[in-house]
Order: structure tokens, then sequence, then C-alpha cells
């Protein structure tokens, strides 16, 4: 098996990037009045990734909206999260002409998050390849396979925590699929969803731990603490809502065959959209990347 993907998580490299510098109010706007400090640190990151991992062949996924099929299942899914900055918004829009002019597919499927095309896209080509996900997103480990490896993006560019399906099992003590049953016992105040009130991350850890499976711990309930069998009774209907909503949708109708995706940066193609939209300090890495020759 001599392919290599890299599904990278776009919307996780441009967030974290405009928000690096957004603190600073440094938005690098150009002539045209677009601000590009978001899609700047995105470049570096995603350029520093194919030096780093050496993929075959590679995919960034997006979101495409706010809206979601989660959200018909739970209308107050992501309901705490506001508007993006205006200065992020046009952004999104340049992120992915910047990775087409570089030669990269961009995916997404409206009412499915990037995570769900991530999760369908490992699904079917670990069957014929090795496939990394660039993400800065824990939800993605679920997803860890003998084929799937997950790099998480820590503080600075080109820092991972590399996960393979041991590191998590060793880390953890649970299998990777057993992060869905433990998120949908402690929620998720990030994606606003809510769990078993007052079961925390560290006792849902030790229940999964204790019963592998949600299923296994409800057979068990006269097992638990009496107050621990009042919070999972009272907070059985939020349990199973919470659990449709953490599991990563493996089988979302995407057509994107992997001989579609092999790697090819377009030198020419890159530096001309660097330079239309002032993109700065991304040339001498595209020069760099387009001299090394990607097998």
């Amino acid at each position: 098996m001599n392919k290599n993907v890299l599904l990278v998580d776009g919307m996780a490299l441009l967030f974290r990037s405009f928000y690096a510098t957004a603190v600073h109010r440094n938005f690098m706007i150009n002539e045209q009045g677009v601000p590009t400090n978001g899609v700047n640190g995105y470049l570096k990151h995603l350029l520093t990734a194919i030096q780093t991992f050496k993929p075959t062949h590679i995919v960034c996924c997006w979101d495409m909206g706010s809206q979601t099929y989660r959200n018909e299942i739970f209308q107050d899914y992501k309901a705490n999260r506001g508007e993006p900055p205006v200065e992020l918004i046009p952004q999104f829009d340049l992120a992915k002409i910047a990775t087409e002019e570089l030669g990269i597919m961009n995916i997404g499927l409206k009412g499915f998050e990037a995570d769900d095309c991530i999760g369908t896209l490992a699904t079917h080509y670990k069957e014929e390849a090795n496939v990394t996900v660039l993400t800065g997103d824990k939800d993605l480990l679920q997803i860890l396979d003998d084929r799937v490896t997950v790099a998480l993006m820590q503080k600075g560019i080109g820092h991972y925590k590399h996960y393979t399906k041991e590191v998590f099992e060793e880390e953890m003590g649970v299998s990777p699929k057993a992060l869905i049953d433990m998120k949908a016992l402690m929620g998720d105040s990030s994606d606003h969803y809510p769990g078993v009130k007052g079961i925390g991350e560290k006792t849902a850890l030790k229940l999964i731990q204790t019963y592998q499976t949600i299923d296994r711990l409800l057979e068990n309930l006269h097992e638990l603490t009496d107050a621990q069998q009042n919070k999972m009774q009272a907070g059985l209907k939020d349990l199973k809502l919470s659990r449709i909503l953490a599991e990563i949708k493996c089988d979302v109708p995407l057509d994107c065959p992997i001989d579609q995706t092999k790697i090819n940066i377009n030198s020419e193609r890159a530096v001309a959209m660097l330079r239309f939209h002032q993109i700065n300090g991304i040339e001498p890495m595209v020069n760099r990347l387009s001299e090394v020759e990607i097998s």
C-alpha cells in the first residue's frame, strides 16, 4: 500500500489561524478590501502539513453553512455560537479559492459537517490507502482505525500530537468508538448538547472504561450508586439524543474517487493567486514544495 491520503479539516485550520492574529486585530487587509490573516495562517498550516506528512493524495473538507441534519434532530445544536466575525466571513471563500489554485480538491456537502465528510472519506479510502487526518478537533479521534491516524494541531505551526488507534487506547483505556458513548454521557458545551446532567468527563470515562458501551451500562444500572442511577434515569432521553449528535457520520453521500485527489501542487497558479490577493509570506513555501517530487 503506497497511497497516503491527507484529509484536512479546513474549518479547524482557518478558524485557528484567524483567531491567532485577530486578537491583535492584525487582519492583513488587501487592496480589494478583503482580510487575509486567516487564509495566510491556513496556508502555512496546510503547506507545512504537506511537507511533514508527504501525502500522495489530499482533500480539504469544509462545513457548508451553519445548519446540518443535527439541527433538525436538535434545534439548539451549536445554538450558543454567534455569527463569525465580519473579518472572517469573506475568508471562507478565499481559503477555498486558494486551496483550489494550489491544485487541491475542496469537499463539502450541505446539511453535513466537515467532520462527517472526513469520516466518510476516511472510511472509503482506508481500503486502499493509509489515511492521516489533520485537525484540531478531538471529536475526530473516534474514527481512528488500523489505517486511520489523526494529527491534532498543537500551539504553533507544524506541531502535532499524533494519534494511532493504539496510542488512543493506551491513553484513554477505551476504544476510539467508545468516545461517542463517552461524549453522549458528558455532553458537549461547545456543540451545545446536554448529555446526562451531573455526569462529567471523569465519570463518563470511568463508566465507559468499566462497561465499554452505553447499552451495557444501561443493562447494569443496578451496579451504580443511587445518585448515578437517578441521574441516568432522569437523563435517558438526553443521553439517546446526545449519542446521535456525538457520532460522526461515515456514510455521507459523497462522490470523490481517490484517484481524483492525487496531489499536484500547481506553483504557477498558486503564486499568481497569492500575488493577486496579496497573501504574503507563502510564496517561498509553495516554491519549496514544487521543487520536491511527491510520489
